[in-house]
């Protein structure tokens, strides 16, 4: 089913070109920024950063963190934000002395652990640095994941996170470049058609089954008030 759903929506969309950065520094910036803020914000943060020319390493290490805060308004919550990117490159640079790439060389479930023990990394934010600025074959569950496959009874919905990205990488191949696409393609057809209020009869996925509790109720509940 997972592989019928890439190609369904492969066809559709068409390939994503996810993540957009010029350099592993703008992904691992822009993993942590679009935390809890859409990506139009994100968007003018990363741009406010290049426009200063602090889109390195090294630059943004030994950036003030009231300084960085104030570069990175535009994405929200900007001063937790800020404290985050500064603990990251604090572990970067103290273990792998500012060095990205020697960082991504490294064995990919002990960095992971140590990331994940990074304050205010979570598994989402940095799986997303792992594959997409690392190349690991790591996927990236979000909540279109959740929505999109619990819609259409393939999840229950409250399952922790580390299970539906068993459920993915246990499925298929593990190549990175697919999981990158597939994440991207469940992100697109979750902002236009498995919103909040779905637009079921238009989606790709229509010829799926869908739960009691997805879209269906969704569209019974429109037709009762025709």
């Amino acid at each position: 089913m997972l592989g019928w759903i890439y190609k369904r929506l492969y066809r559709t969309f068409g390939k994503r070109h996810w993540w957009p950065a010029k350099s592993a520094v703008e992904v691992v910036a822009g993993a942590i920024l679009t935390q809890n803020t859409a990506w139009s914000n994100v968007e003018k943060a990363i741009q406010s950063l290049e426009k200063k020319k602090l889109l390195t390493a090294e630059r943004l290490y030994r950036l003030k963190t009231k300084n960085l805060a104030e570069a990175i308004r535009p994405s929200g919550f900007f001063n937790v934000k800020a404290k985050r990117i500064k603990n990251f490159l604090s572990y970067l640079f103290r273990r792998w002395g500012g060095n990205l790439e020697t960082m991504f060389l490294q064995p990919t479930g002990p960095l992971r652990k140590e990331l994940l023990a990074i304050d205010g990394l979570g598994e989402e934010t940095v799986d997303s640095i792992l594959l997409y600025a690392g190349g690991k074959p790591l996927f990236v569950v979000d909540a279109y994941t959740r929505r999109v496959l619990s819609r259409h009874g393939l999840l229950r919905g409250n399952e922790r996170y580390e299970e539906i990205q068993d459920y993915f990488m246990d499925t298929l191949p593990r190549h990175a470049p697919l999981f990158n696409e597939y994440h991207a393609l469940l992100v697109e057809v979750g902002k236009r058609y498995c919103r909040k209020s779905p637009l079921c009869t238009s989606c790709p996925l229509d010829p799926l089954p869908r739960t009691k509790r997805g879209c269906q109720d969704f569209i019974r509940a429109m037709e009762k008030k025709r």
